[in-house]
């Protein structure tokens, strides 16, 4: 799915689906089917699928379909629970592909997604292959009016007609006489080049390792994080457990017993350093070590928590709020979309989505001063020269804690 093999390379990935329409037989836009676009070299329905699927997550169902429905292909992994749906059952169906072989597992695994609340669909249905099996099951059969004789559409139109429960979808609809044929059949619904083409959707996205890592800096950075949650969360990564411990020996190199768990340098760094020398490294890896955006975002972190001390805002809060808020501007992305993606707390996605709040003052303080707007620094009550100061110690900062990282030690507060 992205324009890059190696999901470690580029942090910023060109994702595509595609969509095409499907009708009613009044002209109504009732849906949506969803195809596999790009990823040269990708074979197979089991990679198709992994990456149709990685889109949805980077597009959001709603954002591609509105309100519509969704039909989705899946794969065995799919359907039998091998490899879990990452979007819920609410606008969707679920595709039975005809090459998929049905046996016990693959209806229990249909079966199960029912009873989730998933619609399916059996595409391309034949009779005589097995997914019979299906029917009681199904909400839709699509038939291929293009590749299918007449005599064998009308068997599968008549059989469908015991489930009164199936709703029959012509698909490759791509002449007036197809569509005649559809209608002819009982079909309600119609897809087809005769009634629109698919069309491409393309983004711009984190790769998912990537993500991930900005996903663990919002989590360790909220206000209420306990220790446990921190050790929770550092000891999934085993990277970042090890970094965090060869730091925290660097730091008590005058101690007599080695720090031999993420809980003890929890403990003996302080919650409040290790957050932050945590996100540190996490932030050195998302931007693969490149000094220039590592900088730049810890710059402006610090700054906000600074210019929050002066306003009698929560500075831990302003430090995650002025570090996700550059991220967002590095990747390319707003910081409204950024922060629907992370668990944050209502005052920081605020802050970061339409700078409101006691945070969105912060952070609008700390933007005028960055783009030199005099007229807007005047309105924060600040005086100009403490946000000099400020930004100052703000890069002084940054540069202790980068050539802290490098070193090996713990950034110094």
């Amino acid at each position: 799915m992205s324009d890059e093999s190696d999901a470690d390379g580029d942090l910023a990935q060109s994702v595509h689906v595609g969509r095409q329409p499907i009708w009613s037989t009044d002209r109504r836009l009732v849906g949506y089917e969803l195809l596999f676009r790009g990823g040269a070299g990708i074979t197979g329905s089991f990679a198709t699928s992994q990456v149709i699927v990685n889109a949805f997550t980077e597009f959001g169902l709603s954002e591609i379909a509105g309100d519509r429905l969704c039909f989705i292909n899946m794969t065995r992994e799919f359907l039998t629970d091998e490899l879990p749906l990452p979007f819920g059952p609410g606008q969707s169906v679920l595709e039975v592909l005809e090459t998929i072989v049905v046996d016990d597992e693959l209806v229990a695994g249909v079966e199960r997604r029912v009873e989730q609340g998933y619609a399916i669909a059996l595409d391309d249905f034949l009779l005589g292959t097995g997914h019979e099996r299906l029917m009681g099951l199904a909400d839709y059969v699509k038939l291929d009016i293009l590749n299918t004789g007449k005599e064998d559409l009308h068997r599968i139109a008549e059989a469908c007609r015991a489930y009164p429960d199936i709703t029959l979808l012509g698909e490759k609809v791509e002449t007036e006489e197809h569509l005649a044929l559809s209608e002819e059949l009982g079909c309600q619904l119609l897809q087809g080049y005769l009634l629109g083409r698919p069309q491409v959707l393309s983004a711009q996205a984190l790769s998912p390792s990537k993500f991930s890592r900005i996903q663990l800096m919002a989590a360790l950075l909220k206000q209420d994080v306990e220790i446990e949650e921190v050790v929770s969360l550092v000891t999934q990564d085993p990277a970042l457990s090890f970094r965090l411990l060869r730091a925290s020996n660097s730091v008590a190199s005058g101690v007599t017993n080695r720090v031999s768990s993420v809980h003890e340098a929890v403990v003996m760094l302080g919650i409040a350093q290790v957050r932050q020398w945590v996100a540190l490294m996490a932030l050195s890896d998302v931007f693969d070590s490149t000094e220039g955006p590592v900088d730049a975002a810890l710059s402006r972190a610090r700054m906000c928590q600074l210019v929050a001390a002066e306003l009698h805002q929560p500075t831990d809060a302003a430090f995650t709020v002025g570090l996700l808020d550059r991220v967002a501007d590095l990747i390319d992305v707003s910081s409204d979309e950024l922060a629907g993606q992370l668990p944050l707390s209502p005052e920081v996605s605020a802050a970061l989505s339409d700078q409101v709040g006691g945070l969105g003052r912060v952070l609008r303080t700390v933007r005028a001063y960055e783009s030199g707007d005099l007229e807007s620094i005047r309105e924060t009550g600040i005086d100009p020269g403490v946000l000099t100061t400020n930004f100052l110690a703000a890069a002084g900062w940054s540069t202790n804690a980068i050539d802290a990282l490098y070193a090996g030690s713990a950034p110094r507060q």
